[in-house]
């Protein structure tokens, strides 16, 4: 096996482990209540400590990469995730819980920029778009799968099992990582921004914390508030970051044009997916639609995606990414748009309205995936993957808070009308990028050929 290969494998094993433990546990909760007497806050904070932990560390990790050296930051990294997980399968109450998780969190945080930077770095451009094809089929396998193996690991056995699953995988690419990858020397780097650590950090995790308060009817006046004081923290963040010559994230990487669109692409067409998979939950709800026929619209949703994966992997590097995001867009926004006005007498309106979700939000983050680091020079990947991750765990918290919001206020003001509108707007924020797309060169879309 070739290094190469060896860095792509154990990258993809490390994202698989992060998207196990971010879509298994769901399936767990109600055993774990019964378990553990757990409040519904606090069963909701089992996955927000999991996502608060990666969101807090990833800026470090560039850093520590070139601190300590890739291969100990993985094994760190994965040995911190392993720990978390043994912990939290052993917890004795919802708070040590929460808490293990949030370690997990903090290792996981670790792997995947890291991880993400090697593989496209021994990747040469031309081949890209396969490596960003190999990435989305694991993005779409695992979480459609991990539910199952969820519910099983229960009925068979405990919740605990459902923390513990992913163990041994973990053990397995710690030795990997351990026995694969090269020792790289590590560098001379700049003294750690620690006010820009400090600003980010506080921000960020007031922001998430705002997030999950707005998505509960009874907390969202707390949400507002700490949504004000994240903002307020952000700016004093982005501020420093200004004034300071090495920052703890490294937004100048924003120039790249083909960055700063892939990470609005992801921001507002995957993430209002996010937003717009709850709204569609609850109206298919109210028209009578039962858990497992809901569910079961999210298989069309998958085959319209490996589609999409495999049509982005062969036509990308031939017409470009403009023509794909533009379908991927459009296709998306008219699957939400089918929603409005949805008939409970018409069944295979909501299948078809979720096959062009699938298939126009996987043609946008497929390429969005291979455009991002497209422009980046070696040197540039660890900080660029550290910028990318960050924004992609915040869209999956934003939109759909956003969304969750909006028909929440429309409920109470507009009844009649707030579905539809909830859905109109998630349609026209899926449309959004089109505006930047649209308005770049042609050159800074193309894919770079091998040197």
């Amino acid at each position: 096996m070739t290094y190469r290969a060896r860095v792509e494998t154990l990258y993809l094993l490390g994202f698989s482990l992060d998207l196990v433990n971010m879509f298994i546990g769901t399936v767990a909760y109600p055993a774990i209540a019964a378990d553990l007497q757990a409040s519904v806050p606090q069963l909701a904070w089992i996955g927000n400590a999991y996502m608060l932990g990666l969101t807090l560390v990833i800026p470090l990790g560039s850093w520590l990469a070139a601190r300590l050296g890739e291969r100990r930051v993985l094994c760190l990294s994965l040995a911190l995730f392993t720990a978390g997980a043994v912990l939290a399968g052993t917890a004795p109450s919802i708070e040590w819980l929460i808490g293990w998780r949030l370690l997990q969190g903090l290792g996981g945080g670790l792997l995947i920029p890291v991880g993400q930077a090697m593989a496209y770095r021994e990747c040469p451009p031309a081949d890209r778009a396969r490596l960003t094809a190999r990435i989305m089929a694991v993005a779409l396998l695992v979480p459609a799968l991990s539910p199952t193996l969820g519910g099983l690991l229960v009925e068979w056995g405990s919740w605990r099992g459902v923390l513990l699953v992913s163990v041994p995988l973990a053990m397995v690419a710690l030795a990997l990582a351990a026995w694969w990858v090269r020792s790289r020397e590590p560098v001379v780097v700049p003294a750690l921004d620690r006010r820009g650590l400090l600003l980010g950090s506080l921000g960020l995790s007031v922001l998430l914390v705002a997030l999950s308060l707005l998505a509960e009817p009874g907390q969202r006046m707390l949400g507002a508030g700490l949504l004000v004081v994240a903002t307020l923290v952000l700016a004093l963040y982005a501020r420093s970051a200004r004034l300071t010559d090495h920052p703890v994230l490294q937004w100048s990487l924003l120039r790249h044009a083909s960055l700063r669109l892939a990470m609005l692409i992801y921001l507002l067409v995957p993430g209002t997916f996010i937003g717009t998979q709850l709204v569609a939950t609850l109206l298919l709800h109210r028209q009578g639609y039962g858990a497992a026929a809901i569910g079961g619209f999210m298989l069309p949703w998958a085959i319209a995606s490996a589609c999409a994966i495999a049509t982005t992997r062969h036509w990308l590097p031939r017409i470009g990414a403009r023509p794909l995001l533009t379908a991927g867009m459009g296709g998306q926004a008219v699957g939400i748009a089918l929603l409005i006005g949805l008939p409970a007498s018409q069944p295979w309106l909501p299948v078809l309205a979720f096959a062009l979700m699938g298939l126009g939000g996987s043609l946008c983050s497929s390429s969005a995936q291979t455009l991002a680091f497209q422009t980046l020079a070696d040197a540039e990947l660890l900080p660029g993957s550290a910028l990318w991750n960050l924004n992609r765990q915040l869209s999956f918290c934003l939109a759909a808070a956003l969304l969750a919001c909006v028909l929440a206020v429309l409920s109470s003001v507009l009844p009649a009308h707030a579905f539809p509108l909830t859905l109109m707007l998630a349609a026209g924020m899926s449309l959004l990028p089109m505006l930047l797309l649209w308005r770049l060169p042609a050159s800074s879309l193309a894919l770079r050929a091998s040197p």
